[in-house]
């Protein structure tokens, strides 16, 4: 089998506070292959962005480690693209310059700049506001910039933490179908943090449940929801019995594992 883009093995991570050290992921095993969604789910405090941060390269892990394609993480990377609940787009840049940030820090050329920043506002459908200023966008444009900017460097993956949370409802649905093209056209590998079921189960391939802290793996789900949207050539899930029998399972996973 083909190594996969990122391995955890054994991880663990423990931080100090002046009330002692503090143990948030506990023995975490994961890999994460090319072209899934995975979508991670558990109680706040759990450790979910933690671990997203260790994907990352922001924190190392205490014990334990993580692996992009067979070699350590050791810091951030482009490979490895991040949009995080509140936009950090830079306020001094137009919406082009944002999104063609990344490749010209890496030497790209101009011409290859401009293609890329012109291809990816276009998914992201930003076409035609490329010389707005951030405080010009709303939410929801704000948020796809973000995401127009992670893929400008066409990273191996994309670390979505709780990236549409902030964002009214209808923004919300658009945004999740977009993301959803977005992953089918580009054939992206995506690995994203929510605390809404719903939203893990109509745009993941495979959906995990963490504990309580410290965090830990509780139940993976192999999931084909996001699937059957494309199937039915429809926008959004039409639920069913076996869409709610998994639903009522993570709740119980996540509310009631103490019991």
């Amino acid at each position: 089998m083909n190594e996969p883009l990122i391995r955890i093995e054994n991880l663990s991570l423990e931080y100090q506070t002046q009330a002692g050290p503090v143990l948030a992921l506990a023995d975490i095993n994961l890999e994460l292959k090319e072209g899934e969604f995975v979508c991670l789910l558990g109680p706040s405090g759990c450790g979910k962005s933690t671990l997203l941060k260790i994907i990352a390269g922001y924190l190392a892990p205490t014990t334990g480690q993580c692996l992009m394609q067979g070699e350590p993480i050791k810091g951030p990377d482009w490979h490895r693209g991040v949009v995080f609940q509140s936009p950090t787009l830079y306020p001094w840049m137009n919406l082009r310059k944002n999104v063609e940030f990344g490749p010209r820090m890496r030497g790209v050329s101009e011409e290859k700049i401009r293609e890329v920043s012109d291809h990816f506002l276009g998914q992201v459908k930003l076409t035609g506001f490329e010389d707005k200023w951030i405080f010009e966008l709303s939410g929801g444009m704000k948020q796809r910039a973000e995401l127009a900017r992670a893929l400008a460097n066409e990273p191996a993956v994309i670390l979505m933490d709780e990236p549409f949370g902030a964002l009214d409802a209808m923004t919300r649905v658009d945004m999740q179908g977009l993301i959803r093209e977005i992953w089918q056209k580009n054939k992206s590998t995506i690995f994203l943090i929510t605390h809404d079921i719903d939203e893990a189960l109509s745009l993941g391939t495979r959906v995990l449940v963490m504990s309580d802290r410290p965090g830990r793996i509780l139940k993976e789900f192999q999931v084909d929801f996001t699937y059957k949207v494309f199937r039915q050539d429809a926008r959004h899930r039409k639920y069913d019995e076996s869409y709610f029998d998994v639903k009522d399972e993570i709740i119980d996973l996540i509310h009631y594992q103490d019991e």
